[in-house]
């Protein structure tokens, strides 16, 4: 099977109070997640900011990122943008730093069909020798993957897996149906929440953006997954849900990104693992009082004292 599988969480990019990338804290939660056995690491994803950063940056983040990780965990990094020759720009970036893995989604801004999409897809794929994944995240680039389109580029060999955070589990459950026994291709969910049944129903991974929060927690539910053990993995799972609340702490004070985002980083504040929880602009951070509603949230879980 291919060595892209397990908890591989979207890295939250910590800042520091000038909103530059606070690199000290970036380390720290490399290592955080690698030391807690994630089996892998996905920089400038959703959960990364990445549509903040600009190439120089992007690169920066990246170079960062491979050498902590010092091939103890594959990378596969989000080269997302809204067409087609600036991502093959960001791939050539990827593959130039020793990335193991591109993370491309449909492009956006720009309106297309599937046609088109699978068009992308293909020309970056032709454009980059490096193992390309499909993100389907409609709520960010207005566009679904539909079934056939991941099912088609799959087959073909243009992508080699697919991170669904499109929140549809039927189209997910059937592209696994479809793809299953193609020991080439890799489906991950991007929830958070129902991993236990994404793992049931044959996921190879988990991409979890709340990972950055409790990796521990992610990859305890993934071991139980691995042994069979659904009534161990369903109660891992409810503990993360109670966790996972933590994004709506600040909801309708901010945006669903900040709320969600910030929520990671005011916990991981609060853990230790970075410094600030300053969100890139114009979101805006969670305040004190957001903050000590989230500690007390960590507290029920059991991860501060």
């Amino acid at each position: 099977m291919s060595k892209f599988f397990g908890v591989v969480p979207p890295v939250v990019t910590p800042l520091n109070d000038d909103f530059s990338v606070d690199y000290a804290s970036y380390t720290r939660v490399l290592e955080y997640l690698i030391d807690n056995g994630c089996h892998g690491l996905f920089p400038l994803g959703s959960t990364s900011e990445v549509v903040f950063y600009d190439d120089a940056e992007r690169r920066k983040i990246l170079e960062h990122t491979v050498k902590v990780a010092n091939g103890r965990v594959p990378v596969i990094a989000g080269v997302i943008d809204p067409t087609t020759d600036r991502v093959i720009r960001h791939a050539r970036t990827a593959k130039d730093v020793g990335a193991d893995a591109v993370v491309v989604t449909a492009p956006f801004y720009t309106i297309t069909n599937q046609t088109e999409t699978l068009d992308h897809f293909r020309m970056i794929r032709d454009a980059v020798d490096l193992p390309l994944i499909a993100y389907d995240i409609p709520v960010c680039v207005n566009t679904k993957l539909a079934r056939q389109t991941v099912v088609t580029l799959a087959k073909e060999g243009t992508i080699i897996g697919l991170k669904d955070s499109s929140g549809d589990d039927g189209n997910f459950r059937y592209a696994l149906s479809d793809l299953a026994g193609n020991k080439d291709v890799f489906l991950m969910t991007g929830s958070e929440i129902v991993v236990d049944n994404a793992l049931q129903m044959g996921a190879h991974g988990v991409v979890p953006g709340l990972a950055n929060v409790d990796p521990a927690g992610y990859v305890r539910l993934w071991n139980h997954a691995e042994k069979g053990d659904w009534d161990a993995a369903r109660k891992e799972q409810e503990r993360l849900c109670r966790l996972f609340e933590i994004v709506w702490v600040a909801a309708g004070r901010v945006s669903g990104g900040a709320s969600g985002v910030g929520g990671f980083k005011t916990a991981m504040r609060s853990l230790g693992v970075i410094s600030t929880n300053v969100m890139a602009r114009p979101r805006a951070p969670l305040n004190d009082t957001e903050a000590r509603k989230i500690d007390e949230i960590l507290r029920s879980v059991g991860l501060l004292n």
